[in-house]
């Protein structure tokens, strides 16, 4: 795997189309590359902007010393040869002014008439610089005549010109030396940069693979912090959530087993006491059954006094198996639920610990609750409270047992607090508890399956040791339209 392989997923599909190159679907360093490159650019049409305005500038100059100079070295030969003939002067002014740069100086006599030498000194045509880096740099061309006067008589005309095409030649030698020099270090600085990028961007990479075996459910994967901070900071924050996933997957492992144990346990205790109390009750059933038949069968005027005995026990029995079915069918899950208003099933389940254990006080405020919060939210709190009872007096030996519930101070909130003043938890186990690792199981649902519970609710659970005794802290958000929820119970 490369780095022209991260992200490639999230290309739009015309992205993909051949022949059609989007911005998105180039890889992380290219794009830095290209990026750094538009930059240079930038820097060089500014750089060649401003070295066209300061050359305009300089030549502008030049052109304007080098008029006043020819000016200067016609007016001192005109000076110099005053006693030689109109001719002579005007030839020794035209060989002075050969080869001169910057201008061009023609010589006219006093008829108009071109003053030519015999050898003149030939002058360069052929110019380095292109056209239009001249049409760019040249300023507008001057010209001055200067009227050529020897012995207080007009003789000549020397017609000067400016021609800055010499110095627009040295202009452009320059810029293009500085341009095949900066051209030289900008390669070299991006090579070095897509070195460099490749280097820094090389734990994206890593990234990438890890988070390919995250996808395959491999939560074991580790990331080796790099040298860059922030990228140091990613793959610790990865670390921390393949570390959090391992767990959560743990959990769910052991939940999973939790399950599947509960199950059989309470399969196995549902078949106990169906054979432990019902089949002992059928059984007598049967047997009065067989009885009251043979009374009745049996020759002369039947037993009243034993047919009403049968009968007084076969309605006993029949009673004891419909308080065995009503606990067994309360236990699977409570029938007063969704038909009378909570607080009522709470007051109810309270009532019924009390008669199982008489040694034990219970006590209930159940005040300013409304008649229910859905079947999710009612069964939930009816179950954790069930349970936290459970385990005091099975666990802790409690001798007072307290529930609270109430709605918060915004109606947003259902808070359950069960405190009990028995021996509590190890400080170890309390801990794990604490964390949500732990993976006992009791009383049907358990300290974890009351947490999966809330947690299912988007609430919260806590446990803490209240020396003595435990203390069980319950928060579920409620929904502020208080609609009915009618999702299907599901009894754990």
């Amino acid at each position: 795997m490369n780095l022209n392989s991260i992200g490639s997923s999230a290309v739009a599909p015309a992205a993909r189309r051949p022949g059609r190159l989007s911005w998105a679907a180039l890889p992380t360093r290219a794009r830095l590359v290209v990026l750094v490159l538009a930059i240079d650019l930038l820097a060089a049409l500014v750089s060649f902007s401003l070295i066209v305005i300061n050359a305009r500038s300089a030549v502008e100059v030049e052109m304007q010393a080098a008029l006043a100079n020819i000016e200067v070295i016609v007016s001192d030969t005109i000076g110099l040869a005053q006693s030689a003939s109109p001719a002579s002067l005007l030839r020794t002014l035209e060989l002075r002014v050969q080869g001169l740069r910057h201008v061009r100086v023609a010589v006219f006599d006093a008829e108009g008439g071109k003053v030519a030498l015999a050898s003149p000194r030939p002058r360069r045509e052929t110019h380095l610089a292109p056209r239009w880096f001249g049409v760019l740099i040249a300023p507008t061309p001057q010209r001055d005549e200067l009227p050529i006067v020897a012995q207080d008589q007009r003789i000549g005309t020397a017609l000067i010109t400016t021609e800055p095409l010499d110095e627009i030649d040295e202009v452009w030698g320059y810029t293009v030396s500085l341009s095949l020099a900066s051209l030289c270090l900008n390669l070299g600085l991006l090579g070095a940069l897509y070195i460099a990028f490749g280097r820094v961007l090389a734990p994206l990479t890593q990234l990438a693979d890890g988070l390919i075996q995250l996808e395959r459910h491999d939560y074991t994967v580790r990331l080796d912090p790099p040298a860059s901070r922030e990228l140091a900071i990613i793959a610790e924050r990865f670390n921390s959530v393949a570390e959090a996933l391992a767990e959560s997957r743990a959990a769910n492992g052991r939940l999973n087993r939790q399950l599947l144990t509960a199950q059989d346990d309470e399969r196995r205790r549902t078949a106990l006491e169906l054979h432990d109390e019902f089949g002992p009750c059928l059984f007598a059933l049967e047997a009065n059954a067989a009885s009251v038949t043979r009374l009745a069968q049996a020759p002369g005027e039947p037993d009243r006094t034993k047919l009403s005995a049968r009968a007084d026990e076969i309605s006993t029995i029949v009673g004891q198996v419909q308080g065995l079915n009503r606990d067994l069918l309360n236990r699977l899950r409570p029938h007063a639920l969704g038909q009378v208003p909570l607080a009522e099933c709470l007051n109810l389940l309270l009532r019924n610990f009390r008669n199982r254990h008489p040694g034990t006080d219970f006590r209930g405020t159940f005040t300013d609750l409304a008649r229910g919060y859905g079947d999710l939210v009612d069964l939930t709190v009816f179950r954790c409270i069930q349970e936290s009872m459970t385990n005091a007096v099975r666990h802790g030996d409690a001798r007072t047992v307290t529930a609270e519930v109430g709605e918060s101070i915004g109606g947003n909130e259902l808070r359950v607090v069960i405190r009990d003043d028995g021996s509590g938890l190890a400080a170890e186990r309390a801990a794990t508890q604490q964390a949500g690792l732990d993976g006992g199981y009791r009383g049907g649902i358990g300290l974890s399956g009351m947490r999966e519970r809330v947690e299912a609710l988007s609430g919260t659970f806590h446990l803490d040791n209240a020396a003595p005794g435990t203390v069980v802290r319950i928060a579920i958000p409620l929904d502020p339209e208080r609609a009915e929820d009618t999702s299907p119970i599901v009894s754990v």
